[in-house]
């Protein structure tokens, strides 16, 4: 496997890992709290609103690793199979993924809306660039 599709490789891991991190700190906001009884589970079956506000913004930032995320990871699984991974793709990931772990880190945190929107958009407009260079090394295959 060459060095560019390695390092692309490892973005991917470490936008898992993110995800992984968030759904372990999110637990640890969570299961204590219920098995304290201080949240009944019926609360918590549908709605949200009964956790913590901690335990509500980090169950935000884990279900979003699941929205532009899956768009990254299917434009990694293209390049990777039609062999289009170069250093282009390999920083494109990386910053995307970076981009991730700032969103996630305002979002757990201070939760500023402004700040995380950009950042947000930021990782939208990488994320397109890498599809748009995925589409033209398709095209030009």
């Amino acid at each position: 496997m060459q060095l560019t599709a390695k390092i692309l490789l490892f973005s991917v891991v470490a936008q898992v890992i993110l995800a992984l991190v968030i759904l372990v700190l999110m637990g640890r906001e969570r299961v204590p709290r219920i098995a304290r009884g201080e949240i009944r589970m019926a609360d918590v079956a549908v709605d949200r609103t009964a956790y913590p506000l901690k335990a509500r913004l980090l169950s935000n930032s884990f279900d979003n690793q699941f929205q532009l995320p899956v768009l990254f990871y299917v434009a990694v699984v293209l390049s990777l199979q039609i062999g289009a991974v170069g250093w282009i793709e390999a920083a494109l990931g990386w910053l995307f993924v970076a981009s991730r772990y700032i969103h996630a880190g305002i979002h757990v945190t201070t939760n500023n809306l402004p700040k995380r929107f950009v950042v947000y958009c930021t990782g939208l407009v990488v994320l397109a660039l890498f599809w748009l260079w995925l589409l033209i090394r398709i095209l030009l295959a």
